[in-house]
């Protein structure tokens, strides 16, 4: 099989596409042949070793496709079904071996290229929202890069939980992007002060949570736009890790909260897992969830779609397709 193999961290040109045996699984496994991966920044991450792995290695997390063979005492799925797992490494392949508590199944109603599309972007959307801070009715929310994948589903989802919805963006075409998926507000950061706008829009009281992607660029003017006993929810660094702060800053801004929350974390339990994906598959399926794939590139592609992914050229999923 053909697999996209990082033998040391770097930059995109460190993604070497290579032919390797195909993996068998093993007990608790199944091998899935992958019909499209997801893209996203956790991949950039490994790929530069801010988050470490061993080397080398297959890169990848997501995907969605129809199951090849099964391994020893597997009774959960058989061949030909068809399935989609968010936290399995080595999805940048034509072939990945997946455990089964990480595998989900998806509805014949579904395809797959939507369901790889939707499992890391579409559960951090689910678990930000529904577990890390409850968005109930009548909250204010600020979600930075709202155009973006995950920042498209906190918006529509935010909305469906009756919140009013502040949005950020760089362009006047993900304005319009974020403004179809529902937001109330949108905030040209390239040409106003996210900050001031803020306070202007909720008049100085500011809201109750931020979902920030971003990191080093909006970190300190999230915390000025909280309520008291907000919660900033950082969640990416797209921008830059966040330097070190005196946590007494939280205390003076009014008692605020902040969490550095992880997917993976979050459905680590298999009840869990099949909550957050079982939820999606059916708003996709009932056409309550929209999900935008900004393209779809060959697997060969792979260095490519990680330069439009970091210099934010995208606006919706990316996709690799063996």
């Amino acid at each position: 099989m053909n697999a996209i193999r990082v033998h040391q961290p770097g930059g995109p040109e460190v993604m070497q596409y290579e032919a390797l045996p195909t993996p068998e699984p093993q007990s608790g496994e199944v091998l899935v042949k992958v019909a499209a991966a997801g893209v996203n920044f956790i991949d950039v991450y490994h790929r530069t070793g801010l988050y470490p792995k061993p080397l080398p290695f297959t890169l990848g997390m997501e995907a969605a496709g129809v199951v090849e063979a099964v391994g020893p005492e597997v009774t959960a799925f058989k061949v030909g079904d068809h399935v989609a797992f968010a936290s399995a490494p080595g999805a940048y392949a034509e072939y990945c071996v997946a455990p089964v508590n990480n595998v989900v199944p998806v509805p014949q109603g579904l395809d797959l290229v939507t369901a790889a599309a939707s499992m890391l972007q579409g559960m951090t959307a689910h678990f930000l929202l529904y577990s890390t801070y409850p968005v109930k009715a009548g909250d204010t929310v600020l979600v930075h890069a709202a155009a973006g994948g995950v920042g498209s589903l906190l918006v529509q989802l935010a909305k469906q939980l009756g919140a009013t919805v502040i949005g950020t963006v760089s362009t006047e075409e993900k304005a319009q992007l974020a403004l179809e998926a529902g937001a109330d507000h949108i905030i040209r950061y390239t040409e106003a002060d996210f900050e001031a706008e803020t306070k202007r829009l909720t008049e100085g009281q500011g809201v109750e949570v931020v979902y920030d992607s971003v990191g080093q660029s909006t970190f300190d003017k999230s915390l000025n736009v909280l309520k008291p006993r907000g919660y900033m929810v950082l969640f990416g660094q797209s921008s830059g890790k966040v330097p070190p702060f005196d946590p007494g800053v939280l205390g003076a801004k009014g008692s605020l909260f902040i969490t550095r929350p992880s997917l993976f974390h979050y459905i680590a339990k298999r009840d869990d897992l099949l909550w957050r994906a079982g939820d999606l598959f059916k708003w996709l399926e009932a056409g309550q969830l929209k999900l935008r794939i900004d393209r779809q590139l060959a697997l060969a592609e792979a260095a490519e779609a990680h330069r439009l992914l970091e210099s934010r050229q995208t606006a919706g999923k990316v996709l690799l397709i063996p």
